[in-house]
């Protein structure tokens, strides 16, 4: 008996040390109490949850509030994008993350002034150099201006001029006399001390391939390196040569902004509208010279919207009869650019509202013909 009261005893003794050893090896209540413990200091998800019970639910809620402000800061640079108009990006040009330049580029003083450069040619085409100030008369949104503050020959402004070059499949037979052409007048207009140019070539796309400089060997190769070959987008070159380069490469320097285009003016692939480009270079305040490329005797539409191009920004269109007259444009437009004339003056009634208002420059001599900007924006109130 005592043998068998022993061996129960010792049985009991066992599974007692069994069941203590058994729960020192189950490792999921106390990790789980350590879990728990280890958990609160861990990141941000529970703290910020309004249901901690819930932590699954903690990084859809912390997602959702880390992305929304990146949505609302989104939205201003939306609205800008979304409508290239030059229109619409002023009133958002203060939206972060916006890269058109503020309606404030268009005047560039602070005080409602106008600065407008123009051109004054007799009835055969020859430039008059001698007017006065007393000689013209300014109409500023069909109001006449009643002080002109400033008037001088412009001879000797510093010169920023883009060179746009069609480099589609339409006008590949004349490119490579164009690309010569073009060498040359940037060899004798860019002076290296005071002048920069850039050259832009298009098709489908736009591409800079030489940037601002005054160092007509890079500006020859950044022309040579193009070759023809696709659509063509010339509202979008002309557009972004104005809103990327002129404007935004200028801001705040006296000089004078030109783009000459060479190009057949048609267009089957912008973006933007032959109105927006317009409206872009008067905000940037650019003159625009265009050399036609069709040479075949006829007035075609391409002609036409070069001619409007020209007229709206206080340039001139060229239309050669022949390939080798591309060169005489180039000498014509050369001479023009150094020998205008600049004014300013302050605008009737005006009123910061960002709204389009009208220019025209008549001289009191019927015979003379003055060319310049059809207009420009006026500033929004800051």
């Amino acid at each position: 008996m005592r043998s068998l009261i022993c061996g129960l005893a010792a049985i009991v003794m066992l599974a007692g040390w069994g069941l203590a050893q058994g729960q020192d090896d189950l490792p999921s209540a106390p990790s789980a109490v350590k879990q728990q413990e280890q958990k609160p200091p861990a990141p941000p998800p529970p703290a910020q949850s309004p249901a901690p019970a819930k932590p699954a639910a903690a990084p859809v809620t912390d997602h959702a509030a880390n992305t929304q402000p990146s949505a609302e800061s989104m939205e201003p640079p939306k609205n800008a994008s979304a409508s290239t108009p030059a229109s619409t990006s002023s009133q958002r040009s203060d939206a972060p993350g916006n890269n058109l330049e503020p309606d404030t580029e268009t005047i560039k003083v602070p005080v409602n002034e106008v600065n407008l450069i123009f051109t004054a040619t007799d009835k055969h085409g020859h430039f008059v150099k001698d007017l006065k100030q007393q000689d013209v008369k300014v109409v500023d949104d069909h109001k006449p201006v009643d002080k002109i503050l400033s008037f001088h020959a412009e001879t000797d402004l510093p010169l920023r001029v883009g060179l746009l070059i069609d480099a589609s499949n339409s006008i590949r037979e004349r490119f490579k006399f164009e690309q010569e052409s073009a060498i040359e007048f940037l060899s004798q207009i860019v002076r290296p001390k005071t002048d920069q140019a850039f050259v832009l070539g298009f098709d489908t796309v736009s591409e800079v391939t030489q940037d601002f400089t005054n160092d007509t060997e890079k500006l020859a190769h950044g022309i040579r390196v193009l070759r023809p070959g696709g659509g063509t987008a010339l509202y979008d070159a002309l557009y972004s040569a104005c809103r990327d380069k002129l404007m935004k490469m200028s801001a705040g320097e006296a000089v004078r902004r030109a783009v000459i285009l060479v190009s057949d003016g048609e267009d089957n692939q912008s973006r933007v509208t032959r109105e927006e480009a317009i409206a872009m270079a008067q905000k940037a305040e650019v003159i625009v010279y265009t050399i036609s490329t069709n040479t075949s005797g006829l007035v075609l539409k391409g002609d036409k919207v070069l001619q409007r191009i020209a007229d709206e920004t206080g340039g001139r269109a060229f239309f050669p009869f022949k390939i080798e007259d591309v060169a005489d444009a180039f000498q014509d437009i050369q001479e023009e650019l150094r020998s205008q004339y600049a004014l300013a003056y302050k605008p009737p009634d005006f009123q910061a509202d960002g709204r389009y208002r009208s220019i025209e420059v008549v001289a009191d001599n019927k015979k003379t013909h003055i060319r310049a900007r059809k207009g420009y924006f006026s500033p929004t109130q800051q």
